[in-house]
């Protein structure tokens, strides 16, 4: 009786062993391990220095380039680095790679230019090459990026200029004014006609009114790819010399989206929660 009552016990032991065991088991297999999203991470690289040419020239080279070392898409970063030929590597140290020889052609070119006329410079002058990338906003999965540029290498003035990408992270694209809306050019550059005064870029008449338009050296202003938009509106932006006088600088011009009302396309809308 009692070898009986022990194998009973043992039995009943081993059974609630069993079960127990069994339950961990199936708590084990029921955790499901849950990647946080990568973080979206921006850097960047930066080369400033001068040399002196002559004792009446020097010459100074400034360039500022940003890394995406969380961007994996080779043909988007290929879209974002656009102005970077001969170059495929788009990490941190491939571009301060890039950006010392774009420093040491620089610097050479303008000592071998300068050798039949330097002579001529009769006075101390700082010629200089500069270049930079700035985020501009990343929303919605949006990204803007001013690109700017400037120059000097004697004469009047200095030159510079911008210019304007968008680029759709979700779907690794720049983003094409096809994307936005389905306006015809002709009546994009319509509305541009007649915005241009609306942006105060200091020239104004002799009544002090704001008189962009008569600076314009283009019959019509392009709807051109050089563009960026923001919660309110599209714009479009020109570089000296583009579409006016040196003297009126860089005009930036705004199409607001109730002027583009009906023509928004649907995927841009709702990405920007626009009504």
């Amino acid at each position: 009786m009692k070898n009986t009552i022990a194998v009973l016990a043992l039995s009943s032991l081993l059974a609630i062993s069993a079960c127990n065991k069994t339950e961990k088991n199936t708590q084990s297999s029921d955790k499901v391990e849950i990647s946080e999203p990568e973080k979206f991470i921006v850097d960047s690289v930066n080369i400033a220095d001068s040399t002196k040419i002559a004792d009446s020239l020097t010459a100074k080279f400034d360039s500022k380039l940003l890394v995406f070392p969380t961007i994996k898409n080779k043909q988007l970063l290929d879209s974002i680095y656009f102005k970077i030929k001969g170059n495929q590597d788009w990490s941190k140290q491939g571009l301060e790679k890039f950006l010392q020889k774009d420093k040491t052609d620089y610097f050479t070119s303008i000592k071998n230019d300068s050798k039949d006329w330097i002579s001529d410079i009769s006075f101390a002058q700082e010629w200089y090459e500069s270049s930079g990338m700035e985020l501009v906003f990343n929303k919605n999965d949006y990204m803007h990026i001013e690109y700017s540029w400037g120059s000097y290498s004697g004469g009047a003035h200095d030159n510079y200029g911008f210019s304007e990408r968008v680029f759709d992270i979700k779907n690794n694209k720049k983003v094409e004014l096809k994307d936005i809306t389905s306006m015809p050019k002709n009546k994009l550059e319509t509305l541009l006609m007649k915005n241009i005064n609306n942006v105060n870029s200091g020239t104004t008449d002799e009544n002090g009114k704001v008189n962009n338009s008569e600076m314009l050296l283009v019959d019509k202003i392009p709807a051109t790819e050089n563009f960026y938009f923001d919660d309110k509106n599209l714009y479009f932006h020109y570089s000296p010399y583009e579409i006016t006088a040196f003297a009126a600088g860089d005009i930036t011009i705004p199409i607001s989206w109730e002027e583009l009302k009906g023509t928004l396309t649907p995927e841009f809308k709702k990405r920007m929660n626009i009504n």
